[in-house]
């Protein structure tokens, strides 16, 4: 989890030792946003708690509750991390 405030807006739902999620961490760190880290459960049928929230299993997925958008896969939540927060538009 990045230190910069107590209340991040952004959560990330990875596994541990996952490239796609660290993809998605790289770029959050780019950018210097904070956000909260919940692992979730190895067992792709575990990860009930990702499926509440994006409708899907798979991880890497987030919630921005800043601009209320919730998804997962890698490629797309960086994507949005740059056209919503790189500035390089």
């Amino acid at each position: 989890m990045s230190a910069k405030t107590a209340d991040p807006t952004i959560t990330l739902y990875r596994l541990q030792a996952c490239p796609y999620c660290e993809r998605v961490v790289r770029k959050l760190q780019e950018y210097d946003l904070p956000y909260q880290s919940r692992f979730v459960e190895p067992m792709h049928s575990d990860r009930n708690v990702v499926k509440r929230i994006s409708g899907k299993r798979t991880v890497p997925a987030i919630v921005d509750e800043s601009t209320g958008v919730t998804m997962s896969e890698s490629a797309n939540i960086v994507a949005y991390l740059e056209g919503t927060y790189g500035g390089e538009n």
